[in-house]
């Protein structure tokens, strides 16, 4: 058996509750909980601990990161695709039909400004919505 010492701490009112608190629900000592923390807090690899457990954190973080960036290259490349074979696959308008075209075109891009503003209010994605249109049933399916 390990000899002991005695010592008296004045702990806060909040931190005597919570010390209470945690020692009833572990059902262990408060003196067991105290001494426990004591060591954890004085351990040379405390601070290894506290470093890795960080590194690991970070690293999911950096994982987050590159998969939004992953996934921000490829809608940037699908628009640009996009916008290519829309732009060489339309012919152009005749000259007296610019005027009309060129307002139609305001007008249409007003209301994409504001569909596009009202799904952005609403929490909406196009790909969320995409994704329940296929729905696991025709993946299923294509395989």
């Amino acid at each position: 058996m390990t000899a002991r010492g005695k010592y008296t701490f004045r702990l806060s009112t909040e931190l005597a509750a919570r010390l209470a608190d945690y020692s009833a629900r572990a059902r262990v000592p408060q003196a067991q909980v105290v001494e426990a923390a004591i060591a954890s807090h004085l351990s040379p690899d405390a601070a290894d601990q506290l470093e890795a457990a960080l590194a690991r954190r970070l690293d999911r973080m950096s994982r987050a990161i590159e998969r939004m960036e992953r996934h921000t290259v490829i809608s940037n490349e699908a628009m640009g695709l996009f916008v290519r074979f829309w732009l060489t696959s339309t012919p152009p308008l005749p000259d007296a039909a610019q005027p009309a075209a060129q307002a139609k075109g305001r007008e249409r891009y007003e209301g994409f400004v504001e569909a596009l503003g009202r799904r952005l209010a609403n929490g909406q994605s196009l790909a969320d919505e995409v994704s329940r249109d296929i729905g696991p049933e025709s993946s299923a399916g294509g395989t």
